[in-house]
């Protein structure tokens, strides 16, 4: 088993530090950005709906996510609740938007890690996590100093700081980011988000700086690196080309890219005609072809488009 690096922060006491700065962001909020600077140790709430405790949704042993991440034990998720993006056709709706889950305390978040462990879990995955920096960055510490030796995937929208994800260095061993728009219409109108392609780009940067290329054990399983998570919506308005353009010729073409098809309408999707459908199987198929065009073929499983062939 690979060691984490969080572990070497924690000997060192450096990752004590970086709890004690994620916790002063929260005085004025600027953990996304959205940066509302909001005072979330007192109780305010910004964009996100979360104050000074984290909530969560649920957790257990996923096998839903990527092959490289289930493995025969499964990701270890964690669902945290509400979030800094909130698309309009989220998948997760009633936990982004509604606020489906219970306030928990981080000794709580810590607990349900070792258990997950326990549960033979290849590692901890924080699903929808940036608004809760402060609080599960403590919360492997916690676990850490119990025995905790997974490796950690940031499961997020994409939609980071750079100054938290510097903070994040070492702790985050597996960064999984989508890529949802690689044009500003489409994301001011679905996740009020205009700057959202410029603020990813800048993100994947980084998060490519801090772990390379995704790394697998003899095993198949992830344990460091980088996965891409790219969702074709309808119509292209989620802008596919220049997305992953992007990723070949500014991040790297051995890059693990995850093209999703399950889009469908859920949450609020049914407001705007051209998101109120499932994609076709030309749509998807079209993404596909241009990520092994540009050398992006990590990440295309055969078995997921023969799927979807047969699924309209």
């Amino acid at each position: 088993m690979h060691r984490p690096s969080y572990l070497d922060l924690l000997e060192s006491g450096e990752l004590d530090r970086r709890i004690d700065v994620l916790y002063s962001i929260l005085e004025s909020c600027r953990l996304c950005p959205r940066r509302c600077g909001v005072n979330r140790l007192r109780g305010e709430r910004g964009y996100c709906r979360s104050g000074r405790e984290p909530m969560v949704s649920s957790y257990g042993p996923h096998f839903g996510e990527e092959d490289v991440l289930v493995g025969v034990g499964g990701s270890g998720t964690i669902f945290l609740t509400n979030c800094n993006l909130r698309c309009v056709y989220c998948q997760n709706y009633e936990i982004s938007h509604l606020g489906i889950g219970d306030v928990v305390s981080e000794e709580d978040i810590a607990r349900y890690m070792l258990d997950l462990q326990r549960r033979g879990c290849h590692n901890i995955n924080f699903v929808t996590p940036t608004h809760f920096a402060p609080q599960l960055v403590k919360a492997v510490r916690i676990a850490a100093a119990k025995g905790l030796k997974l490796p950690i995937v940031w499961n997020c929208s994409g939609y980071e700081d750079v100054e938290v994800l510097r903070l994040l260095d070492g702790v985050v061993d597996i960064y999984m980011p989508d890529v949802k728009y690689g044009d500003a219409e489409p994301a001011r109108k679905y996740s009020n988000a205009p700057d959202y392609f410029e603020v990813a780009k800048t993100a994947l940067k980084e998060m490519h700086r801090q772990v390379g290329d995704l790394k697998v054990d003899d095993r198949g399983i992830a344990y460091r690196g980088l996965i891409i998570r790219h969702l074709v919506l309808p119509n292209n308005l989620a802008g596919s080309e220049k997305v992953l353009r992007f990723i070949a010729e500014e991040i790297s073409r051995n890059s693990y890219v995850n093209i999703m098809s399950q889009y469908w309408p859920a949450g609020e999707a049914y407001k705007y005609r051209e998101l109120s459908r499932y994609i076709t199987r030309d749509e998807f198929h079209k993404v596909v072809k241009l990520a092994e065009e540009l050398g992006l073929t990590r990440g295309i499983q055969p078995d997921q488009i023969l799927r979807f062939r047969f699924k309209l």
